[in-house]
């Protein structure tokens, strides 16, 4: 069970703190950096590591983040004791944030890869690059298995051309990060997914989608299909979301988390039969979140 929430507030540059019964919220973090979007949280360490998608230059209303300047910072929750994993310019646009076996995984979103670190840092190793550069060849959301790397690429904004992507998490011998022959699309043509969950105990996986309606701006879940496979067309849980980004898995509550743009927070039910708000925040915009269990 979750005795905490913390969520990344991309509008005030923040992390949050939120109890998922009472709904209250506190700041954890005041400066976490500029635009942060994914976030994980390492329980023996008591620890947080988060990605920052970088300071953007502004083209008319549209925010450019193609200059190279993202970063993961973390923190330990007890001490407030802050440490820079990889620095501003490691990466590009930091998204969703995984992490395995004493190592992250993140999505780079303009920089059309994803890669992977130690926890305290050191060389980066690239695992996916899509070239060329482009909207159809960003990624987005990650999960990780012992085995497998899974991540979207969700395609122009509500453009219903978005992916989920499968692979195994190491590269096959004698082959690179950019001519890798085990990929797997395991769906199509979604609208535009955007953060993964893999619950590896019921067999499922879970994603948001910002996309247009009707299937969009929605939580999704669907069975992990088989390798070879493709995956069965998914079952919305929620929908109605401000543009659905991060969401955490309470697999003890049979709950899933899911935050927006629009500064919410809703519990629901995995099977979907029942939501609830947990918190709303007009003055804050959502992006990544984790559970802290007690």
């Amino acid at each position: 069970m979750f005795d905490a929430l913390v969520v990344l507030d991309i509008r005030n540059d923040a992390i949050v703190r939120i109890d998922p019964r009472a709904g209250s919220v506190t700041v954890a973090v005041a400066d976490a950096g500029h635009f942060p979007d994914g976030l994980v949280y390492d329980p023996t360490a008591d620890r947080l590591y988060w990605t920052t998608m970088g300071k953007p230059t502004s083209k008319g209303a549209v925010k450019d983040f193609s200059a190279p300047n993202g970063s993961i910072e973390s923190v330990t929750l007890h001490s407030g004791t802050r440490e820079t994993v990889l620095p501003e310019g490691a990466l590009t646009t930091g998204k969703q944030l995984a992490l395995n076996a004493g190592r992250l995984y993140w999505a780079d979103r303009e920089g059309c890869k994803v890669s992977t670190v130690e926890v305290g840092g050191g060389p980066v190793t690239d695992l996916i690059v899509n070239r060329p550069l482009g909207k159809m060849a960003q990624c987005v959301g990650i999960a990780i298995t012992a085995t497998d790397l899974y991540w979207t690429q969700k395609g122009p904004a509500k453009g219903g051309k978005g992916r989920i992507l499968r692979a195994g998490r190491e590269i096959p011998a004698g082959e690179s990060a950019a001519s890798r022959t085990d990929i797997e699309t395991l769906w199509r043509d979604l609208p535009e997914p955007i953060d993964l969950w893999a619950d590896l105990v019921n067999g499922y996986l879970y994603w948001t989608d910002r996309g247009a309606k009707p299937n969009g701006n929605t939580l999704n879940r669907a069975p992990i299909p088989a390798r070879g496979e493709s995956g069965a067309p998914p079952r919305i849980l929620a929908g109605g979301f401000h543009e659905a980004i991060g969401l955490t898995v309470d697999i003890a509550e049979d709950t899933v988390y899911v935050c927006d743009l629009g500064g919410t927070v809703r519990a629901v039910a995995a099977d979907g039969s029942s939501e609830r708000v947990v918190a709303r925040c007009d003055d804050r915009a959502f992006t990544g979140m984790a559970g802290i269990a007690g």
